[in-house]
């Protein structure tokens, strides 16, 4: 596709938009309100917002490969923050995708230069839970475990941060582990019971 069609994509969108609402942008200018944080993969084949059909405005996005959340990197901690403390979220959404490439390169033993510390964080996660993901001999199930595994993990390195724990406490906002079948665009709810996980690890990670 050509760059110039990008911007001929984008007068067919606001006129579109005014179509079904001419103070659309009126209203878009006067702030964010958002309910929900969205952390993804950064992956081109997965658009939050379209694929859980909402609006510019009702969910705040932070994506990076294999959406991770490890504590020594500022800018998932500071989106974090900021959408606990100044925007009040309400939810917030670790959402994998399964045929994630940052999983699969973490699944083989490849030196990928510069990715090398980013995929140690989704090594770690393998090694955690080694002895199950080693036990399922088919790889595309040992994948789709390992993304879900991750997930999981990602919501809990959540639930140690500060801001999040005094928001659990005072606001009860709540965490959803979700992943995005690519094959069937479906969003699975993995259930995770947060609760369990609250209760089993905050003797370690309890910060009040």
């Amino acid at each position: 596709m050509k760059i110039e069609k990008i911007f001929e994509n984008n007068q067919q969108w606001i006129a579109d938009k005014l179509k079904k609402d001419e103070d659309f942008f009126v209203n878009l200018s006067k702030g964010q309100n958002p309910y929900m944080l969205y952390i993804g993969c950064s992956d081109s084949r997965v658009s939050p917002e379209a694929m859980m059909g909402l609006e510019p405005g009702e969910v705040f996005v932070h994506r990076n490969i294999a959406n991770m959340v490890p504590n020594t990197d500022l800018n998932v901690m500071s989106v974090i923050n900021y959408a606990v403390e100044h925007l009040e979220v309400k939810h917030i959404v670790v959402c994998g995708h399964y045929d994630c490439g940052g999983i699969k390169a973490a699944m083989h033993h490849t030196d990928l230069g510069m990715l090398n510390p980013w995929v140690r964080n989704i090594r770690d996660v393998y090694r955690l839970h080694m002895e199950k993901l080693d036990a399922i001999t088919d790889e595309g199930d040992r994948h789709k475990r390992f993304v879900e595994l991750n997930v999981e993990e990602q919501c809990v390195n959540i639930i140690k941060t500060a801001v999040v724990q005094k928001a659990h406490r005072d606001k009860a906002i709540t965490i959803h582990g979700w992943v995005f079948d690519i094959h069937s665009g479906k969003l699975i709810d993995l259930g995770i019971d947060f609760d369990g996980v609250l209760e089993g690890n905050m003797g370690i990670y309890r910060l009040s």
